[in-house]
């Protein structure tokens, strides 16, 4: 399955991760356990390599690549979603399960923080079958969702996407994408993937947990030595660029109110690539990221702003 959209003149990039439907509920105070709390809730496109993908496109990147396992159910309105939003979707349509759905539950108080029940679904029944070196023609960089790393089945199709962009020389990207699920994964079993990637984007979480120091930027430095380059994500406090064991760059966030922050580490990451792959330096790239960013956080739901491409399709 996939749609047309005009490419660019220069490298594209391929991001190979998750598409989900995100149901995103802000209510207001704690959740009342055992009865009701009202909430305005939508249901939207996201998953984080989808996300990457839309705000990368969004930040300018003339072509941008999505490959992505969804169900039946859902397929024809996700790929309307992304190719309304600049991206070349090749959605692999899985006969068994239905598509991935994340439910985020948004605090509509002042941080506007999210946590999320997640059903992977499709999105992570990758396999290797669905993996054409192909797909790496004119691509200039390859981003993998960590998401991929979290089932056996998936995982084998990132390790044959990163030897294959490892042997064209396409450097490749990693977002560790869930502090929560690292854990259950293994710390080491994630770096000894990720030694392989040329740039690692992990939250100030996900940093401090692969590297068990407390200090943010002392953590971006310890994977630095691991990885060539390192953007780490630190919400309000911006972001710290690494390289060669050191911060080579503090970049301050752009002020927002936040409404809803579901897919902020996802805008940061599709707008750093997007500005790499136009020449930027690390320092420039992480500034564009926290602009998206803050543009993510004004918003309800992980996708930048588009057209109305028709309702969620029907459940059941």
């Amino acid at each position: 399955m996939g749609q047309g959209v005009s490419s660019g003149e220069g490298g594209a990039l391929l991001v190979v991760g998750d598409v989900v439907t995100d149901v995103v509920a802000r209510h207001r105070g704690p959740l009342a356990a055992g009865t009701d709390t009202a909430a305005a809730i939508r249901t939207l496109p996201g998953g984080a390599g989808a996300n990457v993908a839309c705000w990368a496109a969004h930040a300018g990147c003339a072509d941008v690549r999505l490959l992505g396992r969804v169900g039946a159910d859902a397929a024809r309105w996700h790929e309307r979603e992304l190719v309304a939003a600049g991206v070349r979707p090749r959605l692999v349509i899985d006969g068994e399960a239905a598509t991935g759905t994340v439910i985020c539950l948004v605090d509509n108080g002042a941080s506007a923080e999210r946590t999320f029940l997640t059903d992977s679904g499709a999105s992570l029944r990758f396999e290797p079958a669905d993996w054409s070196d192909a797909l790496l023609d004119g691509v200039a960089r390859l981003h993998l969702s960590g998401y991929l790393l979290f089932s056996e089945r998936s995982r084998a199709l990132a390790v044959v996407a990163l030897a294959a962009a490892r042997a064209r020389g396409v450097p490749v990207s990693l977002d560790p994408a869930s502090a929560g699920f690292l854990v259950r994964f293994g710390v080491d079993r994630f770096l000894a993937f990720a030694e392989g990637v040329d740039v690692l984007l992990p939250s100030r979480d996900e940093a401090c947990l692969l590297t068990g120091l407390s200090e943010p930027g002392d953590a971006a430095a310890k994977l630095s030595r691991l990885v060539p380059l390192v953007a780490a994500k630190s919400g309000v406090d911006g972001a710290l660029v690494a390289r060669s064991g050191g911060v080579v760059a503090r970049v301050p966030a752009v002020p927002a109110d936040p409404v809803d922050t579901t897919g902020a580490g996802d805008a940061f990451t599709g707008a750093f690539l997007a500005a790499l792959l136009t020449g930027a330096d690390p320092e420039e790239a992480a500034a564009r990221g926290c602009g998206a960013g803050a543009s993510a956080v004004r918003q309800v739901g992980g996708r930048p702003p588009l057209r109305d491409t028709g309702g969620p399709p029907s459940p059941g």
